[in-house]
């Protein structure tokens, strides 16, 4: 969800004015994803290469975050949607920790969409500490190296309960993906909007979706292979 900054220097407002639009963004989409059906929505909000940001940005950040859960929640779990949240928790201050933990527990049971939020999460970060988990049961013996495999290893990262992304839109120009769900995105159909995250709507996001649908998975196989198997 990037541009929240430029969006704001644009109008000549604060940085803070662009997040507090960004926030409006993503009730829009979240909205209009239930409306196209979609059952998992991942949204990246903050990223462990956003600490590096000017601190009073970072702390108004954590405090548009805390205010976010506290408002939108309610809403959302009437709507049927789970929350599920992602990245290393263990820097954010132990009242925010609580409240993620207690909306994760208040949503578990809804099935109409799974949200999941990437907050302090980084790709890298993630490939990583599954390894690490990976490391320690090989060395007490209770994982054989011969063993392992990608769907195992697949089993230790942030959301492997969650299927992997079919599409990822980056908004702000930008054609990159910044450190977000590396192994997850292995075949995932990429998207890159130039709209800032303030001005992505619903028309843009179906926009997206109907731009994902034109295209052709193939999953290294060939196109003739793929016309056979929907043909069959």
């Amino acid at each position: 969800m990037d541009g929240n900054g430029r969006w704001a220097t644009q109008r000549n407002k604060y940085r803070t004015s662009g997040h507090k639009a960004g926030v409006k963004a993503v009730r829009k989409t979240i909205r209009q994803a239930s409306k196209l059906d979609v059952k998992w929505l991942t949204l990246f909000a903050f990223s462990s290469e956003n600490w590096s940001r000017p601190k009073k940005e970072v702390s108004m950040l954590m405090e548009l975050f805390t205010r976010a859960l506290k408002k939108e929640v309610p809403e959302l779990h009437d709507n049927g949607v789970r929350l599920n949240f992602i990245g290393d928790l263990s820097r954010f201050s132990e009242g925010l920790r609580k409240r993620i933990k207690q909306v994760a527990d208040l949503t578990k049971n809804n099935h109409k969409m799974v949200l999941t939020i990437a907050v302090n999460y980084g790709g890298r970060w993630d490939i990583l500490q599954a390894s690490k988990k990976l490391a320690e049961l090989i060395q007490n013996q209770q994982v054989a190296i011969e063993s392992i495999t990608e769907e195992q290893f697949s089993q230790y990262l942030s959301m492997s309960d969650i299927p992997s992304p079919d599409l990822l839109i980056r908004t702000g120009g930008e054609q990159r993906i910044s450190n977000f769900l590396l192994w997850q995105m292995a075949y995932t159909e990429l998207l890159f909007s130039s709209v800032l995250w303030p001005d992505f709507d619903e028309e843009c996001l179906e926009q997206a979706v109907h731009t994902y649908q034109q295209r052709e998975r193939r999953f290294g196989k060939t196109p003739i292979q793929i016309k056979e198997e929907n043909n069959a």
